[in-house]
């Protein structure tokens, strides 16, 4: 099964958000960049390359989880879902 286009709908806190994968070339593009000086893991850059490249439904932002609850969980599936396709 081809992974990229695919999607796949959460809930969390009550909203539904729709994270599509990218494609194995475009996950490993997206991987490197949200590694922080020296190889070490950015949760920053990794939310935004979530919230750019992954969650397609709500647009979500740093503001949004500013006014919204779930931000970690949110988080966590959009990266779960990025490296599995499922």
């Amino acid at each position: 099964m081809a992974k990229i286009g695919t999607q796949k709908t959460i809930t969390v806190e009550g909203v539904d958000y729709v994270l599509q994968h990218p494609g194995t070339r475009e996950q490993t593009r997206i991987q490197d960049r949200f590694l922080g000086e020296g190889g070490a893991f950015s949760t920053e850059k990794a939310a935004e390359e979530m919230f750019k490249h992954i969650i397609v439904e709500p647009k979500v932002s740093f503001d949004y989880f500013d006014e919204h609850d779930g931000f970690e969980e949110v988080l966590k599936e959009a990266m779960n879902f990025l490296r599995s396709g499922k």
